[in-house]
């Protein structure tokens, strides 16, 4: 079977909405050549080539986001701003261009409305300790989707308990798609946020994320998108979005770990009050009063990670160079190809059959735990997440408590899906039968 897979005439999406249709003529996809940009693709884990498909969980780097993280330690590593010195100005030059990098990969409209965190949890905290402190009261309502992490579901019902609020919960059918229908039941004049993910991280479901976003709108409320599962694997805007935040992780774009962005409308942004205290967010400081930064500098208090941020640059421009269009055909396909397969194995079961989703495929397989399949594979040297992915109550949605779960990338090839499929029909032939 060949390694490259035949583009399909659109990337995954919610039909016609949040992902652009691909243009007819998808540029050429060549895996082999993205391959060799990831050295540790070419790894051993117990005698075998490692397959890495474990992608939703972290991506693997492309060796010039790790020439990079070396560039900025041997060449420009100093703190950025208020500095006289060369290396300052270098190590300035770099954060701030990596800001502006991340602006134009989620098309933003200004730099003040992209601030760097550590990733996509600590930016939905940044919102909720902002904006929902000062927004949310008794009696209010945050609306989520039964498909979020636990990243999307905590801080906000924490800020509920803390507020007197009501957190309510946008169903899903039995693809695990969600139900807009009873989603637009649950708007109302007390709905005050609204906070979905693009792509749910435990299914590959791509969530219609435009509409709800709209929905939100015409009722007063903001909305909050989680891109962390998103943006590896479609183009994203957030001004067609329409979101008021967006927030994403660079570890699960193929960017170090510890660095992410947070996208605030910068109307919005010019409200809220800082969520930390201490350097860099501050104009001036007497022991009366303080007086804060104008946005993004206000929500970034403390030294930043700025190595990381200059690391995520390279790696958001690797992937725009590639084309988030062909990345996205050639995973759609390599998507469909693994799901055909892995379905006709005896005792496998998929959980999330959406027909919109991105690389992300979750089962269970009779007979065996999920942590037993994980170990199994392991020993092959492919490597797959197994547990409850953080995202309990999705699962249960589905009768369980964790599934095994491969994730697919554009370094992933046919013949990796046909190693992984081949282990677990291996693996559940030696199911024992059922007494008759």
């Amino acid at each position: 079977m060949p390694d490259a897979a035949t583009a399909p005439a659109t990337e995954p999406g919610y039909p016609g909405r949040d992902v652009p249709a691909t243009p007819a003529a998808v540029p050429a996809f060549d895996v082999q050549a993205v391959r060799r940009d990831f050295p540790i693709l070419a790894e051993r884990v117990n005698g075998r080539q490692l397959v890495w498909f474990d992608n939703a969980a972290t991506t693997q780097k492309p060796t010039c986001v790790i020439d990079r993280l070396s560039e900025f330690y041997r060449h420009e590593n100093s703190n950025i701003h208020r500095a006289a010195h060369t290396l300052a100005a270098r190590a300035t030059d770099a954060y701030e261009h990596a800001r502006d990098t991340v602006r134009d990969f989620l098309g933003a409209a200004s730099l003040e409305e992209i601030v760097f965190v550590r990733g996509a949890t600590e930016g939905i905290n940044l919102v909720a300790r902002t904006w929902g402190v000062a927004n949310i009261r008794e009696g209010d309502e945050i609306l989520v989707s039964h498909l979020e992490h636990h990243a999307n579901i905590v801080p906000w019902q924490q800020l509920a308990a803390e507020k007197g609020a009501r957190l309510r919960v946008i169903p899903v059918d039995d693809t695990g798609q969600v139900r807009l229908e009873e989603y637009l039941k649950l708007l109302g004049p007390r709905t005050k946020i609204v906070a979905v993910t693009q792509v749910s991280n435990a299914l590959g479901t791509v969530v219609p994320v435009r509409e709800i976003v709209a929905a939100a709108h015409g009722v007063g409320a903001v909305a909050l998108v989680d891109g962390a599962q998103s943006v590896s694997h479609m183009r994203v805007n957030v001004q067609e979005i329409g979101a008021d935040f967006f927030v994403f992780s660079g570890h699960k774009v193929f960017g170090p770990t510890g660095i992410g962005a947070v996208y605030i409308r910068r109307a919005l942004a010019e409200t809220l009050p800082p969520w930390q205290g201490g350097g860099n967010m501050i104009a001036d400081v007497t022991f009366e009063r303080t007086l804060y930064q104008p946005p993004p500098a206000r929500f970034e208090a403390g030294t930043g990670n700025i190595a990381d941020a200059a690391g995520l640059a390279a790696a958001l421009g690797y992937v725009q160079r590639i084309g988030l269009d062909a990345i996205g055909a050639y995973e759609h396909a390599l998507l469909d190809y693994a799901t055909g397969q892995l379905a006709a194995v005896p005792g496998v079961r998929l959980v999330g059959t959406a027909a919109h989703k991105a690389s992300v495929l979750s089962f269970v397989l009779e007979g065996f735990e999920p942590l037993e399949v994980g170990r199994a594979l392991d020993r092959e040297g492919i490597a797959v997440r197994a547990g409850h992915h953080c995202a309990q109550p999705i699962l249960r949605r589905f009768g369980l408590e964790a599934t095994v779960r491969p994730s697919l990338a554009f370094y992933n090839t046919r013949d990796e899906v046909d190693l992984f499929v081949s282990a677990v029909a291996r693996l559940a032939a030696t199911r024992p039968t059922r007494a008759s």
